[in-house]
């Protein structure tokens, strides 16, 4: 496939782009400029396109010909970041295209997942400081999301637990609501994350879903399969 990955630079953004060259793909990265030097390792093996995400004349030459797009959604500032960097996607992406979309579990598709109170909090209390200092909006992803949702678009949004560093333990499970038992241990590595979004762009199952997802050697899991903790 020839993949266009927006938001290269960062560490899911990385993750991505190793694993996909390591499945044969020809990559495309997007990152803004001066994170270009991130990209070093990957020199000569990738097209790089540097430039804000949300600028639809950086996205629109970066995503032509692209058979999957994945997209870091990050509610950068309170400029509605992560909304152009959607809309500039969605309206330039090639017709028929994955499009495979990364966000957090606060984000809800129906609204019927369930949130511990921890998870409520730190959404609240982080939120609140982010907009103070106008480091984030997370409404600004909520709204970013909401028109992926709504476009009829071959997209999938992964929505994404805590996080943490490590080797992979292989490609993290899913459920449709968070509260789902499978979800409870709030908890994958990162480079799993990466794999979850490169594999969707061949699983036509997640074709409009937004997948909430869990390391799958997570207690919860392994509680749900059944199968032995390491």
């Amino acid at each position: 496939m020839k993949v266009c990955i927006v938001g290269a630079s960062g560490k899911l953004g990385r993750y991505m782009v190793q694993q996909a060259l390591d499945r044969g793909d020809e990559v495309v990265g997007v990152c803004r400029e001066k994170s270009v030097g991130k990209l070093a390792a990957f020199e000569g093996r990738m097209t790089i396109v540097p430039g804000a995400t949300n600028d639809p004349a950086v996205i629109k030459p970066a995503v032509a010909g692209c058979d999957g797009v994945l997209t870091v959604l990050v509610p950068w500032g309170v400029q509605q970041y992560a909304t152009g960097t959607a809309q500039a996607v969605l309206d330039h992406a090639r017709p028929g295209a994955r499009l495979v979309f990364s966000c957090g579990w606060h984000i809800s598709r129906d609204g019927q997942d369930v949130y511990p109170w921890r998870l409520k909090a730190v959404v609240a209390v982080f939120g609140w400081l982010a907009r103070l200092t106008r480091f984030a909006d997370l409404d600004d992803q909520v709204e970013a999301c909401r028109r992926v949702f709504e476009s009829d678009t071959r997209w999938t949004v992964v929505r994404g637990s805590n996080l943490e560093e490590g080797e992979s333990q292989g490609l993290p499970v899913w459920s449709r609501h968070v509260g789902d038992p499978i979800l409870a241990s709030n908890l994958t590595r990162r480079v799993d994350f990466a794999r979850f979004m490169v594999e969707a762009l061949t699983d036509d199952a997640l074709i409009q879903e937004a997948p909430a997802i869990v390391g799958c050697r997570t207690p919860s899991a392994l509680a749900h399969s059944g199968a032995p903790a390491a």
